[in-house]
């Protein structure tokens, strides 16, 4: 009897153990995971995924108003302007009360001068010293009568800079005012397409342009400097906005340098290549015309 016990005891823990194994309950009677519930578990879960990336939203749908940047400014849809300016920023704590004060007072005033619509945009970037090293470099390479102790304290200057940048990621706050401005077109007067798109854009960016000069002429009382950014800054400005991991390692000026940003590539290319994107350049072209001339008739 003894020994039948222990038989049924080593049986039942055997069952137990590959009940657990198979991971199927222990008792026969209980709730059981069958093949259909698994494969409808992952179908569901592939069938999210799958939503979820057909509800992103596409790169070019970002930029859906955009039309391209040409005189110092974003050209959007509806005869609408953007002109972009870089501030340089003042540290105002560490200024005494009565600096603090006409800071606030120059700002207040250029605040209450005018009634149109400016935006503020930060853009965190990593700090890059790329630049002042390579210059320090050059420097050491150049400078025939420089002193061993300066050199060596030089390049133990330079090996700290770049540790230091390689530890962890910095950023740095780039600070721009951002100014919008639409055309009426039913308010200029032009005898073909070309020409009402010159006044159009030349009415813009004179608009544009007296904002800028109000705001830098206000703000240069309070110590900050503001600069209109180019058609290369605002396409890097784009690319840090989308990039600001990547801008890092890949620089966009050393995307300009590679010619990334031509049109044709110095790369061989094939006359239907060529021939293909010329045609689609007309194409696109003509559209824009088109358009154009619909919203000014």
């Amino acid at each position: 009897m003894k020994d039948i016990l222990i038989m049924a005891c080593i049986g039942l823990a055997i069952y137990v153990f590959a009940r657990v194994m198979l991971k199927e309950p222990i008792l026969p009677w209980g709730k059981q995971k069958t093949v259909s519930n698994l494969t409808k578990k992952k179908s569901k879960k592939k069938s999210s995924i799958q939503a979820d990336m057909d509800t992103s939203i596409p790169f070019e749908d970002l930029f859906s108003d955009l039309i391209e940047i040409k005189d110092h400014m974003f050209i959007k849809t509806n005869n609408q302007f953007v002109l972009v300016a870089k501030v340089e920023a003042v540290n105002y704590f560490l200024l005494s009360n009565d600096e603090q004060e006409a800071i606030d007072i120059s700002f207040e005033t250029w605040l209450a001068q005018f009634n149109y619509p400016v935006d503020w945009y930060l853009q965190n970037r990593y700090i890059d010293l790329s630049e002042p090293i390579e210059e320090m470099r050059k420097i050491m390479r150049t400078e025939d009568d420089l002193d061993a102790n300066a050199a060596e304290y030089g390049q133990a200057m330079i090996d700290d800079l770049m540790k230091w940048q390689s530890i962890s990621p910095r950023y740095e706050t780039k600070r721009f005012i951002v100014f919008h401005h639409q055309i009426e077109v039913n308010d200029l007067k032009a005898d073909t397409a070309e020409e009402l798109e010159t006044k159009i854009l030349e009415k813009a960016f004179a608009e544009l342009y007296r904002r800028f000069n109000t705001a830098k002429g206000a703000l240069r009382k309070a110590g900050m400097e503001i600069d209109i950014l180019t058609n290369e800054d605002l396409g890097e400005l784009l690319y840090y906005a989308f990039n600001r991991r990547k801008a890092f390692k890949n620089k966009y000026k050393d995307v300009a340098l590679q010619e990334q940003l031509s049109l044709y590539v110095t790369a061989d290319q094939d006359d239907s290549r060529i021939e293909a994107v010329k045609e689609m350049i007309e194409v696109e072209t003509s559209e824009k015309e088109e358009a154009r001339e619909k919203e000014a008739s």
